[in-house]
């Protein structure tokens, strides 16, 4: 179940549901978690409590902190407002911070404020919150004066909290429900024969809509040309010893024209588990001088992986897809106005750096446009068809690009603003601050515009405080703040993945897109490779959540998709080489890819005709221990 996309989160569950353990997992992938013990101890007297706390202790990593809040039920609220936005903080839970807010030693109280405070608190939590607590109104009304008392007590809280949090799950026998927000519903078919279904949430849903109202999707605009600038022809592809990887079956979804849904919760394939690892070992038995290949041995891990093949070929089929999407406001702020046009024009007449890059590298160039974006410091970039139609464009990019033979993507980008747009997305998704990962402002001229620069931090500042209280769900982190570039890129992200086809990027908006389609699908990142982060903060810090590894440090800045392009070369390289070199030999003669001797002796091979060979006569050495193995060699 994919839950991504939220900044606080509400589980409940009754007694022994897994609720605590679902929590967990959520957090689990976080650099830190900071957990917030509610309950207070049980005493000496009560083991069977004492347990059930140790329990839970045993469960945390060792990389976790605990703070406890028993001595004062109201010190969990200044907790909350006290988070830092890089932070991830986990309570657990309510039912226990509802016992000692009816502890008598904490009363007389105004419970309804210190309720009120809380909910409060959850809703301005600037941290990344998860929050567990029992669900006890599907039970009995109990029959004593206190159980009823904590009964209502915990259900005003989790109605509160439950209002104040991005999303709520419900797990029921260790199977989680989400109850906010709901799943939309899939729009009625509009032709008389089914459509085709993509599952979400491990449910099948028709794809006959995008939106969760019923109207048939908007159509999307034709197809931009695709150019092939003049290049020298291209090498012979090196055979592979295990072509398998190019004709693997894909996950052929249903694209635009049918009415895809893209929502959270898509489950698209993964690489090869097996692959990578295999081609790792396999390039340690290469006749190789020296160390190997360092840490290029990524490449062909990842290679690998994508093709589903231990000796993975080099790419050759490769499309740049140049996005032009400007974004109004201060965003901009710096960029002449028409630049952005004019380097696309530049492009699709196969000129500039883009276009030159990809013709010595035999690469198709797409110039692909992009809805504009609006000022996000005054309202939202996009509207949510406008988001819907993007996502889906992209999809259909990448499709259209696989069925033509491409074997990588390379997502390219040069609208205006792309970069403070980049930066609101990974400051609402990763709670990074805009001045720390927004780039100086480098002129034509070559000198630093800081006043530009402080315009697009401004813009980038004003729009997270216009959205500090709106939902974190990929498609509103795209309506508000990411615009029509990163929403086409992330179609393309969840297109190219769909049909099991990587993608090289480099720049802002491929690293913005990258983060928003893993809260709609989480495996879309792991067919992502990042050929240099230019030194871009936002890139690096971007890379650093998805745990991507820049391929090489050039800190090269030549525009998003130049920089891959550059790299493009040596690493088609590395895989010609990784997939042409024969196995080292062994020192007796014997390949090296022939299973090691063990000290076990084998058996002699059997035969119908008797040795009559004469023993070894002995030395003046010292008497061997291994006559037979004396005797063959010296016959």
């Amino acid at each position: 179940m994919s839950l991504d996309g939220w900044n606080t989160l509400l589980v409940l569950g009754g007694i022994r549901s897994g609720k605590s353990e679902f929590a967990e997992s959520l957090v689990a992938d976080a650099a830190t978690v900071r957990y917030v013990a509610t309950a207070a101890g049980g005493g000496d007297d009560d083991a069977e409590w004492a347990a059930r706390i140790a329990a839970h202790r045993e469960r945390r990593p060792a990389t976790w902190s605990t703070e406890e809040t028993a001595d004062d039920p109201r010190r969990l609220a200044d907790v909350l407002a006290a988070a830092r936005p890089d932070e991830t903080l986990l309570v657990d839970d309510l039912g226990g911070w509802v016992t000692v807010l009816l502890d008598p030693g904490h009363q007389p109280a105004d419970d309804t404020a210190t309720v009120a405070e809380l909910a409060a608190a959850v809703r301005d939590c600037p941290a990344r919150l998860v929050l567990v607590s029992p669900e006890v109104g599907l039970s009995l009304v109990p029959t004593t004066p206190l159980g009823r008392a904590f009964t209502d007590a915990l259900g005003a809280v989790n109605r509160a909290v439950a209002d104040a949090c991005d999303a709520v799950v419900l797990v029921v026998a260790g199977q989680p429900v989400r109850l906010k927000p709901t799943a939309p519903d899939p729009v009625p078919a509009t032709e008389s024969a089914p459509g085709p279904s993509v599952a979400v949430n491990g449910t099948a849903v028709p794809a006959q809509g995008g939106p969760s109202h019923a109207r048939p999707a908007a159509p999307l605009p034709a197809s931009p040309p695709v150019s092939a600038p003049a290049a020298p022809a291209a090498p012979a592809p090196v055979p592979a010893a295990d072509d398998t990887g190019w004709t693997a079956p894909t996950m052929t979804l249903p694209v635009a024209d049918t009415g895809l849904v893209i929502q959270p919760g898509m489950e698209l394939p993964m690489p090869d588990d097996y692959a990578g690892p295999q081609a790792v070992e396999r390039l340690a038995t290469l006749d190789v001088p020296g160390a190997g290949l360092g840490v290029l041995e990524q490449v062909v891990s990842f290679a690998a992986a994508t093709q589903g093949t231990p000796t993975p070929a080099p790419w050759q089929s490769v499309r740049v897809l140049l996005l032009h999407g400007d974004h109004d406001g201060g965003s901009a702020a710096g960029t002449p106005a028409g630049e952005s046009a004019r380097r696309a024009e530049a492009a699709r007449a196969g000129q500039g750096v883009l276009a030159r890059l990809a013709a010595e590298s035999g690469a198709s160039l797409q110039v692909v446009p992009a809805p504009t974006a609006a000022a996000i410091e005054h309202g939202p970039a996009l509207t949510a068809e406008q988001v819907d139609a993007a996502l889906r464009y992209g999809w259909r990019l990448a499709e259209e690009a696989v069925d033509s033979g491409v074997q990588l993507l390379v997502v390219a980008a040069c609208g205006a603003g792309t970069e403070a747009a980049a930066a609101a997305v990974l400051a609402a998704t990763a709670g990074a601050e805009a001045p720390a990962v927004l780039g100086r402002v480098v002129t034509a001229d070559g000198e630093i515009d800081d006043v530009a620069w402080m315009a697009r931090c401004a813009a980038v500042r004003d729009a997270l405080h216009r959205t500090r209280r709106a939902s974190r769900d990929a498609k509103d982190v795209l309506a508000q703040l990411g615009g029509g570039d990163i929403a086409v890129a992330t179609g393309i992200l969840l297109g190219a993945t769909a049909r099991r086809t990587p993608v090289l990027l480099d720049g802002p908006v491929g690293v913005a897109a990258g983060l928003v389609s893993r809260d709609l699908a989480g495996q879309a990142r792991h067919w992502c490779m990042l050929a240099d982060h230019g030194g871009h903060p936002a890139v690096k810090l971007a890379s650093d959540v998805l745990g991507l590894s820049p391929l090489a440090q050039l800190r090269l800045d030549l525009g998003e998709g130049a920089n891959a392009l550059t790299v493009l070369p040596l690493l088609r390289s590395v895989l010609a080489l990784a997939a042409a070199l024969p196995p080292r030999p062994s020192p007796d003669g014997a390949d090296a890819t022939e299973p090691v001797e063990t000290d076990e002796p084998e058996p002699p091979a059997e035969t119908d005709e008797p040795d009559f060979r004469e023993p070894e006569p002995a030395g003046p050495g010292p008497t061997s221990t291994e006559p037979a193995e004396q005797g063959t060699r010296a016959g």
